[in-house]
């Protein structure tokens, strides 16, 4: 590694007159021309401070630890550590990610790890919207959840963020009542219950705000939010006698297997059938024929939010009091899925 004493070496000064021009108290004190050859022949040599040296003199490493659940091995959800690494860059600071591929045993040692490097602060990155238990960490450490919940609601230095599931599956089924419907189905999925309790909260809102009696025979579910198992759901409510005019699907690989079932039954969309997604995920919803009407999973603002969260607790503009626990907006993303329903 390059030192400030190689530094010294090339430009025949000493090691603290180095330190200071590079730590930007060298006016007065160096030479002006030294100054100059010093900061050339830095830059000309690549020098890159020493962060480990810097942080235990400072006790500031400018570095904040995550910790992930499979986030950073599954594309769907690796926009909320491109949100947060973009959002530590701008303030100055780095990310340490350790992802523990849904192994529970390496969580312990990977946080251990993380605080043996002087980390500043803790995100924990949940693959979806669920409960989290709370790593020990030292009790005045800042730590943010992204996409879960805390188990320990008491815990007094947590934040957490989510997004709003209730909001997002409202808006998403409001918009097949505004385009008129009155018989609107729902895929459901039983594998995430927190997003599956929220989500059908926001279904049964959308419609009873729109004067429509929810149907309980109408609602169908399937055991994962992938498309395969979104086939016998499908077929189970679109075969039938009063099928409805359309449906409001958990995800939007669940309505790709909805797609499919309509197009097997000879179902036009939106012309037969109106179809509604949630998460707007890449490489589905816009890939879909016709593009697919959905709300947009906000994993990039959560990641940018717990980012600032842990930074005004850093610099203090944050206390006790002010914990938080934020729904982020889930925005529409309008395609060509929603039409008026058919005459039958």
């Amino acid at each position: 590694m390059l030192t400030m004493k190689d530094i010294a070496s090339h430009v025949g000064v000493s090691v603290s007159s180095v330190s200071l021009v590079l730590s930007g108290r060298g006016e007065g004190r160096v030479n002006a021309g030294v100054a100059q050859r010093i900061r050339q022949v830095a830059d000309e040599l690549g020098y890159v401070p020493n962060q480990l040296a810097r942080s235990l003199k400072t006790k500031q490493s400018r570095t904040l630890g995550v910790v992930s659940d499979q986030v950073a091995t599954v594309p769907f959800s690796t926009h909320m550590l491109a949100g947060a690494q973009q959002a530590a860059w701008e303030s100055g600071f780095m990310l340490m990610l350790i992802d523990t591929s849904g192994n529970d045993e390496v969580q312990t040692p990977a946080v251990q790890s993380l605080l043996q490097r002087n980390i500043e602060a803790l995100i924990v990155a949940s693959n979806y919207h669920r409960v989290v238990g709370v790593p020990l960490v030292p009790p005045t450490m800042p730590v943010v959840i992204l996409d879960g919940r805390p188990a320990d609601d008491a815990h007094p230095t947590v934040d957490y963020v989510v997004p709003d599931e209730e909001l997002g599956a409202y808006t998403s089924t409001r918009m097949l009542v505004e385009a008129g419907h009155t018989r609107i189905g729902f895929c459901n999925v039983s594998a995430y219950p927190i997003a599956s309790t929220l989500r059908q909260r926001g279904y049964r809102r959308a419609l009873e705000e729109g004067g429509i009696r929810p149907d309980p025979t109408l609602t169908v579910v399937a055991e994962y939010a992938a498309t395969g198992y979104a086939i016998e759901p499908a077929r189970a409510l679109l075969d039938r006698d009063d099928p409805p005019t359309a449906v409001f699907c958990f995800s939007d690989q669940t309505a790709m297997g909805f797609y499919a079932v309509a197009r097997r039954l000879g179902l036009s969309i939106p012309g037969d059938l109106s179809l509604a997604g949630f998460d707007n995920q890449e490489f589905v919803a816009e890939a879909l024929d016709p593009g697919l009407t959905t709300v947009q999973l906000p994993h990039r603002e959560m990641g940018e939010w717990a980012v600032r969260r842990i930074l005004g607790r850093l610099d203090g503009s944050l206390g006790v009091a002010d914990r938080e626990g934020y729904l982020m907006p889930c925005a529409p993303v309008v395609r060509e899925s929603i039409g008026p329903p058919p005459d039958r």
